[in-house]
């Protein structure tokens, strides 16, 4: 039997503008969108409040950080997947691209077998539909380790990857071209003195001469002959962006410096800058403000990275602080990134797309999520 649902008396956010009315779904479908509030004793009065399309995510360590929450803890797979899909569902993203890190500066086994087991609790949760959000996988691949190449290629044929990223982390690299930035970065984050953190500087310098290029030539090819989207990461300048664009890269994360952006949009490559970046007004690394980028027209996507909340207060951000329109900012974290990532049949509120609904109330001009729908079926 078809089942319709109403959901009245929203401000609907479609691609080109608010709707005050009335959303129809059916059979987990946007059946229709009306001007108008109904007066049907069945329908779900959302009281004025915002409804937008579900959150899509493409890349968030927050399951790393559920999985590994001390050094030298690691939490049952399960139990950590179900804490992080309730996180990301509170926070709105119906979609997400768990972003899990292979290629180890320390040839860690563990990891791989952690990444391995992340992937496989993940298709057994939502195969037993134990999930709140739909989960995919994207591989974020260090080039400048000996191990990054074979751990993929055990990895790749993962019927939920959707997504790679080539990263490079070396000292005098992209995201720490600035030295002092890395030393101030690692220092704290590892502990290390002087002297520990400058051989570690050395041997990673060394690595990247001997791996980066070779795993980033290997990889990139791999994913093309597979159709597997690539994004580069930490893009700092027009040569990383042309050498990207020659390896069939389409996505640019977290561009670093404004040129860099500006060459990604040049030459038709979507940009992913860090939802954190806007809420907080600047970069935590020293690097291009999201918002800037936004407001020069260059910025595509935004990513919540470590902070799944950031998401949807980074879109009412670049609403009210930079000036783009409601709908404008709420593309930036639903319709563009579905589409940079091929999923066509969700990220927008019409018809006949994927019944994926947010309920926002607005307080004190911070978003708030009140209820949560994919496909329909509420899971908030």
């Amino acid at each position: 039997m078809t089942m319709e649902t109403l959901f009245t008396n929203a401000k609907i956010v479609t691609a080109d503008e608010v709707v005050e009315g009335t959303v129809a779904v059916e059979d987990g479908r946007i059946k229709s969108i009306e001007p108008g509030n109904s007066q049907l004793p069945s329908v779900i009065d959302l009281e004025g409040d915002y409804l937008v399309p579900g959150l899509i995510e493409v890349h968030t360590d927050n399951l790393e950080g559920h999985i590994r929450p001390r050094p030298g803890v690691v939490w049952p797979m399960l139990p950590a997947l179900f804490t992080h899909d309730s996180v990301l569902a509170a926070a709105g993203i119906t979609t997400v691209f768990d972003a899990l890190r292979i290629g180890d500066r320390s040839s860690d086994v563990a990891m791989e077998e952690t990444v391995t087991a992340a992937i496989e609790g993940i298709e057994q949760a939502q195969d037993n539909d134990l999930l709140r959000s739909e989960h995919y996988v994207h591989l974020r691949c260090e080039l400048a380790t000996e191990n990054v190449l074979s751990t993929f290629g055990r990895i790749k044929d993962a019927p939920l990857l959707r997504l790679v990223s080539l990263m490079d982390h070396t000292p005098g690299q992209r995201q720490f071209v600035d030295l002092a930035q890395f030393k101030n970065y690692y220092s704290g984050k590892y502990k290390m003195n002087d002297e520990e953190l400058n051989a570690f500087i050395d041997s990673q310098q060394q690595e990247h001469l001997r791996y980066a290029d070779k795993n980033r030539q290997a990889l990139s090819g791999i994913c093309n002959d597979q159709s597997i989207p690539l994004a580069s990461h930490d893009d700092a300048t027009e040569d990383h962006i042309k050498e990207a664009d020659s390896l069939g890269i389409t996505i640019s994360e977290f561009p670093t410096t404004l040129e860099a952006a500006r060459a990604a949009h040049d030459s038709g490559m979507a940009t992913v800058a860090g939802a954190p970046n806007v809420v907080r007004g600047r970069s935590h690394s020293g690097n291009v403000s999201a918002s800037e980028l936004a407001e020069k027209g260059l910025l595509d996507s935004l990513s919540s990275d470590y902070a799944p909340i950031s998401l949807l207060h980074g879109a009412f951000c670049l609403h009210r602080r930079v000036g783009l329109t409601l709908p404008d900012a709420m593309a930036i974290v639903t319709k563009n990134p579905a589409r940079m990532v091929a999923l066509d049949d969700r990220g927008e509120i019409a018809p006949g797309l994927r019944a994926d609904l947010v309920r926002v109330c607005d307080h004190k001009d911070m978003p708030v999520v009140r209820c949560v729908w994919r496909e329909g079926v509420r899971v908030v």
